[in-house]
């Protein structure tokens, strides 16, 4: 078996045992009756009546199921050695709730009627039990996580990089003129190198002068020989 998966397994059996406790928490673990006091008296009271503990301690093995993906290593172990912990506090819990002494007792608490019977029994059912089979769900999952949860992958090992990122295409700059990319193949240089390239203007106007030169620079006319042309002419 793998770590990611065993790492799954454990997960889903943590999952089941919280769910059983939060489950076992709302239902009804004892009735008490009373036939013999003044008015007839009945009450039905759940896991949640009888102790807020099994409940809370539940809930806490949620987190601890949320705990085994975000951790790893030795904190991991940690959270595991809690989850067992929490585990072993929902069974002791249920089974002290589920005493017919401590149902009279929260009964009596709740109702003055009942303190009038004559003598109040009290029926307990298996959902108590449901509870407990939660708790050994969730030391089982804690055991696990301790013992081999050091071994088992992160939940950012996927999303983590293993290397730089991949550059981008190179884009030219906004400026450039793609005639320039040609007259720099032309000269032998190399057009993706930024330094090679040279401004399209100056190399227009650098060939302009070299085709021109010094000496064939048109001079200028003068109005007495542009006169004498004229009349020459007509």
């Amino acid at each position: 078996m793998t770590p990611a998966r065993e790492r799954g397994l454990t997960a889903l059996l943590c999952a089941a045992g919280a769910g059983l406790v939060l489950l076992a928490a709302g239902r009804t673990w004892a009735t008490v009756t009373a036939d013999g006091a003044i008015t007839p008296f009945a009450r039905e009271l759940t896991g949640g009546d009888l102790g807020g503990a099994p409940g809370a301690l539940g809930w806490a093995g949620l987190a601890g199921l949320a705990a085994l993906f975000a951790t790893r290593g030795r904190v991991r172990a940690a959270v595991g050695a809690l989850i067992a912990l929490f585990g072993v506090g929902v069974g002791y819990a249920a089974a002290t709730s589920a005493r017919a002494s401590h149902v009279a007792a929260e009964a009596l608490d709740d109702s003055a009627l009942l303190k009038l019977g004559a003598d109040p029994s009290v029926h307990v059912n298996a959902w108590w039990t449901v509870s407990v089979a939660g708790g050994v769900l969730l030391v089982a999952a804690g055991l696990v996580t301790l013992l081999r949860g050091s071994r088992w992958p992160g939940m950012s090992a996927r999303y983590e990089r293993t290397g730089p990122a991949a550059p981008g295409p190179r884009r030219a700059p906004a400026g450039d003129d793609p005639s320039a990319m040609w007259k720099s193949l032309d000269r032998g240089e190399d057009p993706t190198d930024a330094d090679d390239v040279e401004d399209p203007t100056d190399a227009d106007d650098s060939t302009d002068a070299d085709e021109a030169g010094p000496g064939d620079s048109p001079a200028p006319v003068r109005d007495g020989e542009g006169a004498a042309a004229r009349n020459g002419g007509s």
